[in-house]
């Protein structure tokens, strides 16, 4: 069963908590498919299903409270963490997509997190890597509320107004918006591996160059020390 047709299959008054339960993982770096589950959510809400302003508190607070949980996770066992589970996730947490997420994190500081919230793997890594790069956590609570809220419940009002714009005029608007949330979340995802293939073989070829003038220069003193003899 998908996820979409799942969320529809449970009573109204658990939809709030099972969105909190999926955005809340994802946001702590569980690989979940929260975007999908938010736009299901936001269609039931414009069919009357569920209260859309209720639906957004609990996607938003799902959001906020995930990461503060991934924060304090990273900041506890740092970045050893991340290599277990790169041995063990390799598709989500590969030595290349660590090396996008810092990278992003050095180049942005605490609006990775803000605009991690948008990218669907840099999602999962924003709380846990900010925890194990020591970032102040105020610093990461500024930027993981704002976040939170504009990614989660703004896009649970944003898919609210528009199945209510277009339900009498596309009865499979459903589709439409899951088809939507599936292909923006593939591009988002396909574009940060691209950028964290190019930062793997940037950091390999880094690393190969060092080692050659380091080998460079120990020859250059081995043929220094044998001249002097």
């Amino acid at each position: 069963m998908h996820i979409d047709a799942w969320i529809q299959s449970v009573p109204p008054a658990a939809v709030y908590a099972l969105i909190a339960l999926i955005i809340g993982a994802e946001s702590l770096g569980i690989p979940l498919p929260g975007e999908i589950a938010l736009v299901a959510a936001g269609l039931m809400a414009s069919k009357g299903v569920v209260d859309p302003v209720l639906l957004a508190v609990c996607a938003s607070a799902g959001a906020i409270i995930g990461d503060s949980i991934g924060y304090a996770i990273g900041r506890r066992y740092g970045k050893p963490l991340f290599e277990k589970l790169g041995r063990r996730f390799p598709r989500h947490f590969g030595p290349e997509h660590l090396a996008t997420a810092e990278n992003a994190f050095h180049r942005w500081g605490m609006w990775a997190v803000f605009f991690g919230r948008f990218i669907a793997l840099l999602r999962i890594f924003a709380g846990p890597l900010a925890g194990a790069l020591k970032m102040a956590y105020w610093r990461f609570l500024v930027a993981n509320v704002l976040g939170g809220v504009l990614w989660a419940g703004g896009t649970t009002v944003a898919v609210y107004y528009v199945g209510k714009g277009v339900e009498q005029y596309l009865q499979g608007f459903s589709y439409v918006g899951l088809g939507l949330a599936v292909v923006g979340g593939a591009v988002s995802g396909l574009v940060f591996k691209h950028r964290a293939a190019k930062a793997h073989a940037a950091r390999q070829a880094e690393q190969a160059s060092t080692a050659a003038d380091s080998g460079e220069a120990v020859e250059a003193a081995g043929a220094g020390i044998g001249t002097g003899e």
